[in-house]
């Protein structure tokens, strides 16, 4: 059986240019693939919407978890790849696509965690890999 080493998320381009272009370290989205991530494991930036791809890689340095993402801008600060504005635009989004934005459990809503991977050793690609499998929006594992 392969085991996990690693993860890859589909970002948008506009977004994938700012790790390597702007220096952002830390991404952020509600937690769906996670659970066997480590630090150390690796972490594939999926190009999404235009010019689709693998287009870099880097190491998990760190992984927190909050149920409040802006929580992330005052751990990281500048490092996350998202604006404060972006982030609230995608949350408003969650509760459109859900109806809700939070799971009910129990009879009473429970809010999503929201995921921060801090990365290292960030390296783009010299050409786009196109990935065997399809990369969903929640995350995809990488086994080897």
């Amino acid at each position: 059986m392969e085991t996990v080493i690693g993860v890859t998320y589909p970002i948008p381009k506009k977004f994938v240019e700012r790790f390597f272009l702007e220096g952002k370290t830390v991404f952020i989205k509600p937690g769906r693939v996670f659970k066997e991530l480590k630090p150390g494991m690796k972490f594939v930036f999926y190009q999404s919407r235009e010019d689709t791809g693998c287009v870099g890689e880097a190491v998990i340095k760190n992984i927190i978890f909050e149920k409040n993402p802006l929580n992330f801008l005052k751990i990281y600060k500048e490092a996350v790849f998202l604006t404060e504005e972006e982030i609230n635009d995608y949350i408003s989004n969650q509760k459109i696509w859900t109806g809700r934005g939070a799971n009910k459990k129990d009879g009473e809503k429970r809010k999503k965690q929201w995921i921060a991977i801090e990365l290292i050793d960030l390296k783009k690609y010299t050409q786009t890999i196109k990935p065997a499998r399809f990369v969903s929006v929640g995350g995809r594992y990488i086994k080897g």
